[in-house]
């Protein structure tokens, strides 16, 4: 699946040069646009020319050169989950991984962003919401981390890169400096340091992002080490390439400059007056944050003349870097649910004001999108709830500025020797458990008053335990886990486990013990009325082999804590 102009771009891309009177011309080209594909000599005979995105990449000026000095751009998706209490990437409950990373470079995509938190460095840390049956079968008896390498080897192998991004320095939520009272800027160098070391040698890896989202009170340029982020991406960069020299630093804002504020991590104003200096030159892309009224207000929406105004905030707040040719940058987050007419119109603006592929090629602002999943509250995804079906429309916005895929790495990294050594018993039962809401992402964002938005930061990880609900003679049976609760809300995920003999579909109901209201949910119809809910399998995940098992997810509204309740399962 594809968006409107998807195919007839990758038809462009792999274009032949048939004639030779045309070769010189089309060559330069393409060079140009930093999709260069062949190159043709006086003689008959053609000479292939590498494909972008060789090697280890560096910057020059605005632009990200690969090592043959090819521009190339990054035009890709955040796939979240390992910075979560589940310590993996979402959506293992439902598909195979290797069928979702083909999906993304089917639609276009040619990066992934992999947030993750510092828990998955944390000793025997294991995921704990993978699907096992019939898919993800390579992942089982895994670390997170042996997780990740796996993700990162089969990206690299099919001519996708990865960008690794420190999202959290725990699962609990987003913070606003790059260390807290229990994860120090010791442990968030050595954890850098780690992963740094771990993927040397493995091109599909471009680079790190160092801490998603600074905000207040992080400052840029003001001197204080505590606070100063512009320092200490300083020094978490230089420790990176002090260990694997060949990685790019990705560098967010912050939230407020000189009294100015913006987006949490989005605001670059300082970095022109006071840049990223490392011990390697060539190596720092700037990376801003922006988003739509789905996940907060901001004034400039109200304007008078929006969305005319939109370019001269891009400008002012990170846009100038790239247009005064200080430094590449990167848009690695920006999203929304598209409900709103002016967030259709701050979309269409964005994307227009990133500058189109064609014509400019690698020479254009590079990006990745939130999200690729579907359970991300106040943005929702690419991938619909049943994270199979591609929500076109939304897809179909990115279709001028996405760019082409790179040659496989054919390389492996990280310390995962290939083999699952673990306890796995080859069945999903008791595996599926623990789907967070996208809620807990971290694509929150701060207002111009330096408060955060929505459900989507400060969310903590669940402690209440699932109760399991007889099978009522319906030939299958359910649990419920709530994963995350907060203030005023919560997510949770089923576990549906067939018995003794295959079922063909199921039903599960419960009632609510007070004054819950389910709001969403994925792979799962579910419907509620008053107390009463009802939830049905979906067409792809109803039929369950004997003791096999699958899953579904759902968020919420709740006050206050409640005790799980009990589930009847009916087979079908």
């Amino acid at each position: 699946m594809t968006g409107p102009s998807g195919p007839p771009r990758q038809l462009r891309r792999l274009r032949v040069i048939l004639a030779a009177l045309f070769a010189a011309v089309a060559l330069a080209a393409f060079a140009l646009s930093g999709q260069s594909r062949a190159s043709a000599a006086a003689a008959p005979a053609a000479v292939a020319a590498p494909a972008a995105g060789t090697g280890y990449w560096h910057t020059s000026g605005r632009q990200i050169l690969d090592a043959d000095n090819q521009p190339v751009r990054i035009a890709g998706v955040n796939w979240f989950g390992f910075e979560t209490s589940n310590d993996v990437v979402h959506g293992l409950w439902s598909r195979d991984y290797k069928s979702m990373i083909d999906q993304m470079k089917s639609l276009g995509y040619n990066t992934i962003r992999l947030p993750y938190s510092d828990d998955i460095f944390k000793p025997g840390t294991m995921p704990n919401s993978i699907n096992f049956y019939n898919m993800n079968t390579d992942l089982q008896g895994l670390t997170s981390l042996q997780v990740m390498d796996k993700i990162v080897d089969y990206a690299g192998s099919i001519g996708l890169r990865v960008i690794l991004d420190r999202h959290r320095p725990d699962a609990s939520g987003q913070s606003a400096l790059w260390y807290t009272s229990a994860v120090p800027e010791s442990t968030w160098i050595t954890n850098l340091k780690a992963l740094a070391t771990r993927y040397q040698g493995n091109t599909a890896v471009v680079g790190i992002d160092l801490h998603n989202e600074p905000h207040d009170p992080a400052c840029w340029g003001c001197g204080d080490t505590t606070i100063d982020w512009r320092l200490a991406a300083e020094r978490a960069g230089n420790a990176i390439l002090g260990v694997n020299p060949n990685l790019l630093i990705f560098v967010e804002g912050i939230q407020t400059f000189n009294g100015t504020s913006g987006w949490w991590g989005g605001n670059l104003m300082g970095a022109g007056q006071y840049p990223v200096e490392l011990n390697v030159a060539n190596r720092v892309v700037y990376s801003a944050h922006d988003y739509a009224t789905s996940v907060a207000q901001q004034t400039w929406f109200t304007d008078p003349s929006f969305p005319a105004n939109m370019p001269g905030i891009w400008d002012k707040y990170w846009g100038y870097l790239f247009k005064q040719n200080i430094a590449p940058v990167w848009v690695g987050e920006f999203g929304t649910t598209l409900q709103s007419t002016t967030d259709q119109t701050w979309l269409k603006a964005l994307v227009d004001y990133l500058r189109p592929t064609a014509g400019n090629g690698g020479d254009s602002f590079s990006w990745t999108f939130w999200s690729w999943n579907p359970d991300s509250g106040d943005t929702g995804g690419i991938l619909k709830d049943d994270w199979q079906t591609v929500d076109t429309v939304k897809d179909g916005y990115l279709a001028s500025i996405k760019a082409p895929t790179f040659g496989g790495t054919g390389s492996t990294g990280g310390t995962s020797s290939g083999t699952s050594s673990g306890t796995s018993s080859g069945t999903s039962s008791g595996t599926t458990t623990g789907t967070t809401s996208g809620t807990t992402s971290g694509s929150s964002s701060g207002t111009s008053s330096g408060t955060s938005t929505g459900t989507s930061s400060g969310t903590s990880s669940g402690t209440s335990s699932g109760s399991t609900g007889g099978t009522g003679g319906g030939g299958c049976a359910a649990t419920l886990h709530v994963d995350n609760q907060w203030d005023a809300g919560f997510t949770a995920t089923v576990t549906v486990t067939a018995g003794s003999a295959a079922i063909n579909g199921w039903k599960v109901t419960w009632t609510w013990p007070g004054g819950q209201q389910e709001t969403s949910a994925w792979s799962a119809i579910v419907q509620q009325s008053g107390a009463a809910v009802t939830a049905t399998n979906l067409s792809y995940n109803g039929a369950v082999a004997a003791a096999g098992s699958t899953s579904f997810g759902f968020q919420g509204t709740a006050s206050g804590a409640f005790t799980a309740p009990a589930l009847t399962c009916t087979a079908s």
